[in-house]
């Protein structure tokens, strides 16, 4: 079932290139959503059967490489089922959004269509190099979709920058990986082997420069700070739903590799320069709010917001090695909430970035200086905005707030003036938010080019509604109900305390 899941979007991106005359536009379009559609049905059906303590399920293994260690092996546990579960939804509301699109309708269709996989394929993998080969491809993927249906003339520009940024980072990744590889005994890429056998345990030195490799290339990807450059230039380029899709679910690679790779294969170097981890994560928080907050275009405020959330979670991976010695409740409330926040952050700056693009569509421009008064003309764009940027600064009844209280609380205790710092990016974000309603929604109705060249701002339309709804929907149900979620990601959090305990 998780190979079908992984693959059923690169084999349906096939028709979808065929031309005109045998598989019409419209039907693109419609294969599209159909298939991201019984992706999320298969990924349902995967959660319905999974054992909250069974660890790693629906597990796949074949040989692929074997001279050189290297095996097709995919599997599922409390960590990666998660995201395999946000990833679906995301890829579901962009081929909705999307229904509308024009542009080289196939070619669109068919690059989402192998993102999907290469996001699924990474977040199933359990050996290194299939990790490495679905987080290049995703490189690729990107990078024609921000250089082919971005804000020409800038895009290729932005798409260059992405592509080597995150190619660098790659190829820094791909050090450390093979560093991992020669260390074990016999030599494999088997990350649940690496796990058992701690191969770099007593070999300080050594495991501190895997560690680097590993650690640069994973913080390129998230962006961490000072690694976030490319960030802000390829989501405001970016289309809509290239932004959600780059936002929700590509910058979780890097997170997602820290609790998946870093922690578990190299717990001694880990818990080592964990400090490290809590300054990068701090610095990403107070720095991404502070820059957001300086912004007047719309959808570079909620790129640099990206960075701000990013930062907890990090943090938050940072401080569970220092609490009682990288295991305990606190450690396992902090990995917890670094889960939660992924899912969340996934959900709502996807549904942000839908926004934005709605707000592009139909005025032009994000600069939000060139707006006023909208919810007196868009009633339901406006009480989804909002929504949406209350939800992100952590509200309470929403994902937000139950990510970001589990990180605090369990951050607090091993670190508590980096997280007494962190707090500080909570009272940023709710005034960038509030200042970026206010400006945006309220006041005397105006669009650009007004008054003199008066025009009429629509609404939210059917298609857009039934990809944005959904998001927060899901968003409110995670933070009234999040016991259903958290009885899946705590097994898995105590399972990777336990390996960085020893």
């Amino acid at each position: 079932m998780l190979t079908l899941l992984v693959f059923l979007p690169a084999a349906a991106a096939l028709p979808a290139l065929l031309p005109a005359a045998v598989v019409p536009r419209r039907a693109v379009l419609w294969l599209w959503t159909a298939v991201t559609a019984a992706e999320l049905g298969l990924v349902v059906a995967m959660w319905a059967g999974y054992r909250n303590d069974a660890g790693v399920q629906y597990e796949a293994e074949a040989r692929w490489i074997p001279s050189a260690g290297v095996g097709y092996h995919v599997g599922v546990d409390g960590l990666s089922l998660p995201l395999l579960a946000v990833t679906c939804v995301l890829f579901l509301a962009c081929a909705l959004y999307s229904l509308r699109e024009t542009r080289r309708v196939r070619e669109f269709a068919a690059l989402f269509l192998f993102l999907q996989t290469t996001c699924l394929g990474l977040f199933a993998a359990l050996d290194l190099i299939l990790f490495f080969v679905f987080f290049d491809l995703s490189i690729v993927g990107m990078y024609f979709v921000i250089a082919g249906w971005g804000h020409q003339p800038a895009a290729a520009r932005a798409a260059l920058k992405f592509f080597l940024y995150t190619f660098i980072g790659s190829l820094a990744l791909l050090l450390g990986f093979i560093g991992l590889y020669l260390a074990a005994e016999p030599h494999t890429f088997d990350i649940v082997r690496l796990a058992r056998e701690n191969p770099l345990a007593g070999r300080s030195g050594y495991a501190g420069l895997v560690l680097l490799a590993v650690g640069v290339g994973l913080a390129v990807k998230t962006p961490a700070f000072p690694f976030h450059t490319w960030l802000p230039p390829a989501h405001t380029e970016a289309p809509a739903a290239g932004s959600a899709i780059l936002a929700g679910v590509l910058l979780k690679m890097g997170t997602y590799g820290f609790l998946r790779i870093a922690m578990p294969l190299l717990p001694d170097a880990w818990r080592r320069w964990a400090l490290a981890a809590v300054v990068v994560g701090v610095l990403s928080v107070l720095y991404g709010a502070l820059v957001a907050l300086a912004q007047t275009d719309f959808k570079r405020m909620i790129a640099y917001t990206s960075v701000n959330h990013m930062g907890y979670i990090i943090l938050a991976i940072g401080a569970a090695a220092s609490a009682t010695g990288g295991s305990g409740r606190d450690g396992r409330l902090a990995l917890s909430g670094s889960v939660t926040q992924m899912v969340s952050h996934g959900l709502l700056t996807g549904a942000l970035f839908l926004l934005a693009g709605i707000l592009y569509d139909r005025g032009g421009t994000y600069r939000m200086n060139a707006y006023s008064g909208l919810a007196a003309r868009a009633p339901v764009f406006a009480a989804l905005t909002g929504l949406a940027a209350f939800a992100s600064l952590g509200l309470p009844g929403f994902s937000g707030f139950i990510a970001e209280f589990q990180i605090f609380a369990g951050s607090l205790p091993a670190r508590p003036v980096a997280t007494a710092l962190a707090v500080l990016g909570i009272l940023l974000t709710a005034g960038l938010f509030l200042r970026a309603l206010q400006q945006i929604l309220l006041g005397p109705p105006r669009l650009p080019g007004e008054p003199a060249a008066p025009g009429a701002f629509a609404d939210i339309r059917a298609h857009e509604a039934a990809a944005i709804v959904p998001l927060l929907a899901l968003a409110v149900v995670l933070g009234i109900a999040p016991r259903f979620f958290l009885d899946v990601v705590e097994p898995a959090s105590r399972t990777v305390l336990d390996l960085l305990a020893r």
